[in-house]
């Protein structure tokens, strides 16, 4: 089965929605995932088993995400110390689970003297035992920065290659895919390439929406199949306004509808009056600092004066949100031709999927030239 669509590396399943298997399956559906990819292993041994019970965490949710029709592989860190042990426990995995779809992921270790022969045996093994099994490497974006890395060995006997484009401390996606596919594309042998983005924190740094939805545009202007992230334990709780950018990228089609903080903010950038009324309950109450009013004519009034007079010609821009259900709560920045907004900070409440409670508050200052 080909790979089409978007995927979710998933390293720790009990930290992703509480490890709930239905939760997790509804997340990837109204995400519109196509694929999950669950840490199965590590090294020589099991992973997502619980070591004091012998749970496996794994297990139901791999029933759950394919019964909803969503692909699952099993990923495994490789460390090529003892590559016969490793490729054991990866077939007994794959078997257990009903898996036949699997990332391996190689990287500094495999630099090391003698892990081409490592890498020889670990994959035959795994090979020889498994003979339907569709096989990915996952390791360094660059092979020019790591040619220590047995990657001909790896890609002989893999189906896909999916690349760690990682642009820390960048915003600079287009140009790291591009070089990416690129580089692997001088590499005999080629591997379709899925590329996994960052949705990570790494020091400071955080990918932004623009860099996700670059990315996202990028990897479908290369013709490429599919795009992975890595990972849904730390996106999704920390850093909901990715997920969401994830989840509104339509890959084939319309895609699942944005969220509530996304809309209102398209609404304001339409200038549409009618359009930002239409999300509100008919009695919605809104509150500024300055006063408190209800109702949709009221609102539509308080926004006419907003986007005519107070901020003509702005430009707003979510840069984030938290909640979900019945709650959000949204950060926002707006710029005009001579004022902008840095501090934009909502509120919202909603009753039937329409506002019915929204706070505001923000500072208009003078652009500095």
């Amino acid at each position: 089965m080909d790979v089409s669509g978007k995927g979710f590396f998933i390293w720790k399943i009990k930290d992703c929605e509480g490890g709930n298997p239905q939760a997790i399956t509804n997340a990837a559906q109204q995400a519109g995932l196509t694929h999950v990819l669950l840490k199965i292993a590590d090294g020589a041994y099991a992973y997502n088993i619980n070591r004091e019970t012998g749970f496996d965490f794994t297990a139901p949710v791999v029933q759950s995400l394919k019964a909803a029709g969503i692909q699952v592989w099993g990923w495994h860190y490789v460390y090529g110390d003892h590559p016969t042990q490793e490729a054991d426990i990866a077939v007994e995995r794959l078997r257990d689970l009903g898996i036949d779809k699997y990332v391996i992921d190689a990287e500094h270790e495999y630099k090391e003297p003698g892990k081409d022969y490592a890498a020889d045996v670990f994959i035959r093994r795994i090979r020889s035992k498994i003979s339907n099994i569709q096989i990915a490497l996952s390791s360094y974006r660059f092979p020019s920065f790591h040619p220590q890395l047995p990657w001909k060995t790896f890609l002989e006997r893999c189906d896909y290659n999916m690349p760690q484009v990682y642009w820390e401390q960048a915003h600079n996606p287009i140009p790291n895919l591009e070089r990416t596919v690129r580089e692997f594309g001088s590499i005999n042998p080629f591997r379709p390439i899925i590329p996994t983005g960052p949705t990570y924190r790494a020091g400071a740094w955080v990918p932004t929406i623009e860099d996700l939805n670059q990315f996202m545009q990028s990897a479908k202007s290369l013709n490429l199949s599919a795009v992975n992230f890595f990972s849904w334990d730390e996106c999704r709780p920390t850093y909901q306004h990715l997920w969401q950018t994830i989840s509104d990228f339509a890959w084939n089609g319309e895609g699942p509808q944005k969220d509530i903080s996304q809309q209102l903010i398209d609404a304001l950038n339409s200038k549409d009056i009618k359009k930002i009324s239409a999300l509100y309950n008919p009695q919605a109450v809104h509150i500024t600092s300055a006063r408190t009013i209800q109702g949709k004519s009221a609102i539509e009034a308080w926004y006419t004066t907003l986007l005519n007079q107070l901020l003509p010609n702005g430009k707003f821009k979510l840069t984030g949100f938290t909640g979900s259900g019945n709650a959000r709560q949204l950060h926002w920045t707006c710029k005009t031709d001579i004022t902008e907004i840095t501090d934009g900070s909502d509120t919202i409440g909603l009753l039937n999927n329409k506002i019915a409670y929204h706070y505001t508050q923000f500072t208009i200052v003078p652009i500095r030239r």
